[in-house]
């Protein structure tokens, strides 16, 4: 039997810094793929949130002169803010600081604590606060993090916690081939094994509260609190009320207003995550479910970075772009069109204001929204009736259509967006193509009038079509065409920008 229940969740950004376009492109791919699934009748859970523990976050809050959860809260909010500025569909938004989640984290310690997976040793060992992950030599350019070159690298000597990581080589290469679509695209996917083949070294899952007190707390041992990739991870599953029945009688941990017994209703699900996330995601997270005796995720879909005008985004250099801003500026659906359409799904791509705009007026001015507005006018024109009582007659036109949507149902359940995105845009120039040749717009006679009717009544129901297609995309666009459908007015969905 089918399941009807579909779970997907992004990565939870680090909460020292405003929202910028990397992560908007995340969690707009992960709306795509909940919005997708809610039409094909699934019930989706779609999780986001915020990652605020980690001494990136405690000298954040130091060097502001504010307490930690004081300087996680306003970051949080910006976080938030995210929702109605991209028109997300997420019905999830937890916080790593949430007492559920830590309740949680606390709970699935000791399981990998009972199943011996879990001791304590001295070690010495380079850090990229950064990345919150230790690094090796072979890892360090010129003795940086290639990742974050602006930043020293970190010498952390003290007593911590580690993770039985070597334990799990086999097990973890055996579930790789077993499952060979667990990571996409197929290039991270041959990483994390080829990563994995040249052996796991145990990594540190705690550090001393004394030094570090901004954390988890460890079960049993106030002295320390929890590395914050072991408890962020734990979110997936917490999110979901993990542990669904505790053994000591208390209420169970689903989330609030939540009443389903979450976690066994929807995990494994699919995440979405950087390439800077492969490891973890992929290897650590993974390592740390068989541990807790859990079933594995279901799938890990990595893309890849956005640069600016080809350099990295840095605040050193002063590119950051701000997703929010954006939107102020050129609306929400330009802003998803653009990283859906220009940046390819599992690869890295550039972001250029000059790219922005030049896509923005010949794809959605000059596309979409050309097509709708020069059809209707001509349908208003004719006095074409509702498009509801009509079916394509151009058979070339209904061929193209189902093409068009047999690439897009391909092309989306391999998260292949901008390809998905490509199709539609060539049904919008067939439709171009089409009104071009048969020029409705200069019948005359009754024979004439009575075939340019057929062509407008074939064009109504091939941007019905469209905008159908669109609407994972862009929702609002989506909707806003069905409402010119209904109604018959005219309006125009994306003015065209004049330099």
């Amino acid at each position: 039997m089918e399941n009807k229940n579909f779970y997907i969740t992004t990565t939870l950004p680090y909460v020292n810094a405003e929202p910028h376009i990397g992560f908007a492109l995340e969690i707009i791919q992960a709306d795509v793929i909940a919005r997708h699934q809610t039409i094909l009748g699934k019930d989706v859970f779609f999780n986001t949130g915020t990652d605020e523990h980690g001494l990136k976050i405690y000298l954040g809050a130091e060097k502001e002169g504010v307490d930690p959860k004081t300087y996680c809260d306003g970051f949080a909010e910006k976080n938030k803010d995210l929702k109605k500025a991209l028109n997300l569909s997420y019905n999830n938004f937890v916080r790593t600081t949430d007492k559920n989640h830590i309740k949680s984290a606390q709970a699935f310690w000791l399981k990998c604590f009972e199943a011996g997976d879990i001791y304590k040793k001295n070690y010495k060992v380079k850090y990229c606060v950064g990345c919150e992950l230790e690094k090796t030599d072979s890892e360090l350019v010129d003795g940086k993090c290639p990742i974050h070159p602006n930043r020293d690298i970190e010498i952390i000597e003290e007593e911590n916690y580690f993770f039985k990581y070597s334990k799990y080589q086999k097990p973890l290469l055996d579930f790789y081939e077993k499952n060979p679509n667990f990571v996409i695209p197929e290039g991270k996917y041959n990483e994390i094994k080829e990563f994995t083949k040249k052996g796991l070294e145990d990594f540190s899952i705690s550090r001393l509260k004394e030094k570090m007190p901004w954390g988890v707390a460890v079960p049993n041992d106030d002295k320390h609190v929890m590395y914050v990739w072991f408890d962020a991870l734990e979110n997936y599953i917490s999110v979901l009320g993990w542990p669904p029945c505790p053994q000591d009688g208390q209420a169970s941990l689903a989330p609030e207003g939540r009443a389903r017994n979450l976690f066994n209703d929807f995990w494994p699900g699919l995440q979405v995550a950087g390439k800077d996330n492969l490891r973890q995601q992929s290897s650590m997270w993974q390592a740390m479910l068989m541990s807790a005796g859990l079933p594995n995720s279901k799938q890990i879909f990595i893309h890849g970075f956005i640069t600016v005008n080809g350099q990295k985004i840095s605040k050193s250099l002063g590119n950051v772009i701000n997703p929010i801003e954006l939107v102020n500026k050129y609306g929400t659906d330009a802003v998803r069109y653009y990283l859906l359409r220009e940046i390819p799904s599992a690869e890295d791509g550039d972001f250029t204001i000059d790219k922005f705009e030049g896509r923005y007026n010949s794809d959605l001015a000059g596309g979409i929204g050309n097509l709708v507005a020069r059809t209707i006018t001509m349908a208003n024109k004719l006095q074409v009736i509702k498009l509801s009582s009509y079916k394509v007659a151009n058979e070339n036109l209904q061929k193209e259509i189902e093409k068009v949507k047999n690439t897009c149902d391909k092309a989306l359940n391999e998260f292949k967006f901008n390809e998905t995105l490509i199709a539609i845009w060539e049904l919008i120039s067939w439709c171009d193509k089409y009104i071009n040749e048969t020029t409705p717009w200069s019948a005359k006679s009754d024979e004439e009038i009575s075939k340019a009717k057929e062509v407008l009544n074939d064009l109504l129901c091939a941007i019905n079509e469209i905008s159908n297609l669109l609407n994972p995309f862009l929702p609002g666009t989506s909707e806003k065409i069905k409402e010119i459908l209904k109604s018959g007015r005219s309006e125009i969905l994306f003015p065209r920008l004049v330099k």
